[in-house]
Order: structure tokens, then C-alpha cells, then sequence
């Protein structure tokens, strides 16, 4: 797949996760109760992924290989998007949607620029580069100015 392909369905996946939490939190709002939207979203989200699994997957992995993945890969990730959600949820009525996003998105950038540098996470290793910096500092700068009056 060509590169800006792949930048496309980055950005289209930004959106999609803006619109989700934008929903999601009027769910929220209704149910008076955010982490019940959190609940509905992952059954939600299991459900169509299971949907989309079963459309795409050529093969389904094998009970070897289930087997060999380390235990809290099962539940790790499934907690931590369970905070975040049910923190997004919570927030953005209460300070709106653009700022919850900008402020998320500047979490994400940080400590992806961090695990990253760094090789957290079995991750790959990106070098810190000035332009690099610069890009973060430009990030905390629009979040700031996004948060304004």
C-alpha cells in the first residue's frame, strides 16, 4: 500500500475516533453514567470487529498461537482504552470536544514521541530529530491556543 494511503486512513481514523467519542459521550450524558457508554462501545466495537474479522481475515490464528501470546496482552490494551474512553466520555461535555480532542491528541503525540525515542513497548526506535521537537512544541502551542478564551 502506498504511503499516502496509509497517511489517509490515519487521518480518517483520527476523525472516526472524534466523531465515536462525540457520540459516545451524548450516550454518556443520557445513561448519566460514562462508563456504561465505555460498555456499550466495546461490545459494540466486538461485535463489528467481529463482523469485519470474518469478511477480511484470510485465516484465523490457531490455538498454538493464541497460546503463545503473553496473558496480559489479553487485557492490557482493553484497560487502558477503557480509561481513556470512559476519561474522553466524562470530559467532553463538561469542556467540549475540540479541547478533549486537541488535549488527547497532545497526550498521544507525547508519549508516543517518548515510546518511540525510546523503544517502549516493543516498539520500533525513531531518533529524536529537531524537527521532531519542533513538531511537539507546535503541538503543545496549538493545544494552548485551542484552550484559551
Amino acid at each position: 500500500m502506498k504511503e499516502i494511503s496509509l497517511y489517509i486512513i490515519a487521518f480518517l481514523g483520527g476523525i472516526f475516533l472524534a466523531v465515536q467519542a462525540g457520540f459516545n459521550s451524548q450516550l454518556g450524558n443520557y445513561l448519566k453514567q460514562p462508563i456504561f457508554a465505555v460498555i456499550v462501545t466495546s461490545v459494540g466495537s466486538t461485535f463489528f470487529g467481529i463482523l469485519l474479522a470474518s469478511l477480511l481475515a484470510k485465516k484465523t490464528p490457531t490455538i498454538t498461537l493464541l497460546a503463545d501470546v503473553p496473558w496480559y496482552l489479553w487485557f492490557i490494551g482493553a484497560f487502558f482504552s477503557m480509561l481513556g474512553i470512559s476519561f474522553y466520555f466524562y470530559t467532553i461535555p463538561k469542556l467540549g470536544i475540540s479541547k478533549v480532542i486537541a488535549l488527547g491528541l497532545c497526550g498521544q503525540l507525547l508519549f508516543s514521541f517518548l515510546a518511540g525515542s525510546y523503544g517502549w513497548l516493543h516498539l520500533p526506535v525513531e531518533m529524536i530529530t529537531p524537527k521532531r521537537i519542533l513538531g511537539i512544541l507546535a503541538m503543545i502551542i496549538g493545544v494552548f491556543l485551542l484552550n484559551m478564551k
